[in-house]
C-alpha cells in the first residue's frame, strides 16, 4: 500500500510499504477513507521525540471501512464504516473499566493512519460504527472525534469544568479549540482563550470563548487577572505540552483549581511549590478516546457540536508533506487528507 512515512526531521514522504495484515485474532484491517495530521505528529517532524533510526509510517487519526476482521472479532464485519480511536483498547480490562482506555493493558496505537489501510488492534473494543459513509460535509467532524475533540474534552473533564465556571484555555491549536468547545458544552460561564492568531481566535469565539487574550507569559497572566478581578480561572486546560504553556496554566489558575493537561509534555518542569501552597491540582494525560466517543458522536450528529471547523486545509494524501509544512509553519490549524485513486 501507499503510506505516509517519516525518514528524519522535516522529511515526510508518501511511499510504498507492506500492507497491514491480521496479526492477532482480535485485529481488523480498515480501508482509510479519511485521515489528517495531528499537532503531536509535529513533535516527530521537528525531531523533538528523539532520533528516527529507520523510516516508519506515521499518522494516528483516521476513519474508514472495515476490510477484514480476525476470527475473534464479533461486533464488526467487512463493509462497516467506523471511527478509529487513535489509542486502541479492549474496553474490558481493569483500566478500561475505570475509564482509562488509553492505558488499556492490551492497548495499541494507530500506526498508519495517513495511509491507504490501517490495522486496528482490539477491534471489538476500539471501533465505533457510524451509519453509512460520512459525506464531504460530515467527514471533518468524524475525523476530529478520533483524537482532537476527545482530547479537548478530556482536558475539560480533567480540569473539572462545571456549569457557571470560569475556564482558561492555554493553546490555540486544534486541541485547544476543541477544549473551548468542550468547556462551552459542559456549561462554563466564561471561557478565556489564550491565542495570538486571528484565524484561531475566530474559531475560539465561534466555539464559545467569551474573551481572548493575545498576550503571552507574564502579560497574559496580568490580562487574565484583570478580566477576572484578580480571582483567575476555576479550571485551566493546558493543550500545548511545553514548559512555558504549563507555567502559564498554573499562573492563571486560582487557588484550589485544577489544570487539565493533554499537551504531550516536552521539557516540562512542574511548579510543585505553587501546586502545594495554592492547592492547585494537575490531572489529565492521554485521552481515553473510546470512553468519550459515543457521547461525542451523539452530540455531533445532533448538531450540538461541530468539531470539524478546526480543519482549514484539505489535501490529497499524496501531498501530505505539504500539509506537514503548512502546520509546522502555522499556515494551517489542522490538515485533512483525502484518499487518492
Amino acid at each position: 500500500m501507499r503510506a505516509t512515512t517519516i525518514h528524519g526531521p522535516g522529511d515526510i514522504r508518501f511511499t510504498e510499504v507492506p500492507d497491514p495484515v491480521i496479526a492477532a485474532p482480535t485485529d481488523a484491517i480498515v480501508k482509510v477513507t479519511g485521515s489528517c495530521i495531528c499537532g503531536s505528529d509535529l513533535w516527530h517532524f521537528r525531531g523533538e521525540n528523539g532520533p528516527i533510526d529507520e523510516p516508519r509510517t506515521i499518522g494516528h487519526e483516521c476513519v474508514g471501512i472495515v476490510e477484514e476482521v480476525g476470527p475473534q472479532v464479533r461486533r464488526f464485519k467487512a463493509g462497516d464504516h467506523v471511527l478509529v480511536p487513535f489509542c486502541q483498547c479492549d474496553n474490558t480490562c481493569p483500566n478500561c473499566q475505570v475509564g482509562v482506555q488509553s492505558a488499556c493493558v492490551n492497548g495499541a496505537m494507530t500506526a498508519s493512519g495517513q495511509a491507504e489501510y490501517a490495522r486496528v488492534a482490539q477491534a471489538d473494543g476500539s471501533l465505533v460504527r457510524t451509519e453509512g459513509v460520512p459525506d464531504a460535509a460530515t467527514m471533518p467532524a468524524m475525523l476530529a472525534l478520533t483524537d482532537v475533540m476527545a482530547t479537548g474534552w478530556h482536558a475539560a473533564v480533567s480540569a473539572g469544568v462545571r456549569p457557571g465556571s470560569t475556564v482558561a484555555v492555554v493553546g490555540d491549536g486544534a486541541v485547544g479549540l476543541c477544549g473551548v468547545l468542550a468547556a462551552s458544552v459542559l456549561g462554563a460561564e466564561r471561557i478565556i482563550a489564550l491565542s495570538r492568531h486571528a484565524d484561531r481566535q475566530r474559531i475560539a469565539r465561534a466555539y464559545g470563548a467569551t474573551d481572548v487574550i493575545a498576550e503571552r507569559g507574564e502579560d497574559a497572566v496580568a490580562a487574565l487577572k484583570e478580566l477576572t478581578g484578580g480571582v483567575k480561572a476555576d479550571a485551566v486546560l493546558e493543550c500545548v505540552g511545553t514548559d512555558q504553556a504549563m507555567r502559564t496554566a498554573f499562573d492563571v489558575a486560582r487557588a484550589g483549581a485544577t489544570v487539565g493537561m493533554v499537551g504531550a509534555p516536552h521539557g516540562v518542569e512542574l511548579p510543585l511549590r505553587t501546586m502545594f501552597s495554592k492547592n492547585i491540582g494537575l490531572a489529565g494525560g492521554v485521552a481515553p478516546v473510546r470512553r468519550y466517543l459515543p457521547e461525542l458522536l451523539d452530540l455531533t450528529l445532533e448538531g450540538r457540536i461541530d468539531p470539524g471547523r478546526v480543519f482549514d486545509v484539505t489535501l490529497p494524501l499524496d501531498r501530505v508533506a505539504e500539509g506537514y509544512a503548512a502546520m509546522d509553519e502555522r499556515r494551517a490549524i489542522k490538515v485533512a487528507l483525502t484518499p487518492i485513486s
